[in-house]
């Protein structure tokens, strides 16, 4: 009997032991708000660096297209482009997951957006001899703007992966084959690339005030 009750002790203990050691490597993965506060303000700084290369290339798009820097167009939508209007309330109050989710997407949709476009603009640099020497064309300064959506979005990516193991970056088709142009006119065609560059810009703000808050939260529960 007294063999038997240590034996069941022993057990006891090892499953113990075995429950201890369990919970400690779940909490070593556990997020960190410390490492998903630096990931935010990291994201916030390459998300500053975008906005301000896309400000930059609606100067050079609005002076190639218009011959004219400042010319401004409020009125004109495009209809599968993400929303810029927010309930204050309900932006507030969505979780973290939520805005990276939705930032992660609407990133993907401008960035099939500029494919579109860039490929559109090298038909015509090439129909218009517009390479000169050194000269960077329009094409190639969108180029440079997807790459730098591409880090961002990686970024994020990383960050839902280490909030959810089970995300998976999704991969998605070349839209180069299937670019086409959906304008009918040069002025539309113009148009519509200021129109993505212009909500590219105000979505970008956006996004940096979403990992500006995110990181503040995450600051308040520490303190």
């Amino acid at each position: 009997m007294l063999k038997l009750a240590k034996q069941l002790m022993t057990v006891w203990c090892q499953a113990l032991l075995l429950l201890c050691c369990t919970l400690n490597l779940v909490d070593s993965f556990a997020p960190s708000p410390v490492f998903q506060r630096h990931k935010y303000k990291n994201s916030f700084r390459l998300t500053r660096h975008t906005r301000a290369g896309v400000q930059e290339l609606q100067k050079k798009y609005k002076e190639q297209a218009w011959w004219n820097e400042y010319f401004e167009d409020r009125s004109r939508q495009l209809k599968d482009l993400p929303s810029l209007s927010t309930d204050f309330y309900s932006w507030l109050n969505l979780t973290a997951w939520d805005r990276l989710h939705a930032a992660f997407w609407d990133l993907q949709t401008f960035q099939t957006k500029l494919e579109r476009k860039r490929t559109e603009l090298e038909e015509e640099e090439k129909e218009k001899l517009t390479r000169k020497g050194g000269r960077q064309t329009l094409s190639a300064k969108i180029q440079h703007i997807q790459l730098d959506l591409r880090d961002l979005m990686n970024q994020i990516s990383s960050q839902m992966t280490y909030m959810r193991s089970s995300w998976t970056k999704p991969t998605f088709p070349s839209v180069t084959e299937t670019s086409s142009r959906t304008t009918t006119t040069v002025w539309d065609s113009r148009l519509e690339g200021y129109i993505i560059l212009r909500d590219l810009d105000l979505y970008l703000t956006k996004l940096a005030r979403d990992f500006l808050l995110l990181a503040s939260k995450l600051l308040m529960t520490q303190q």
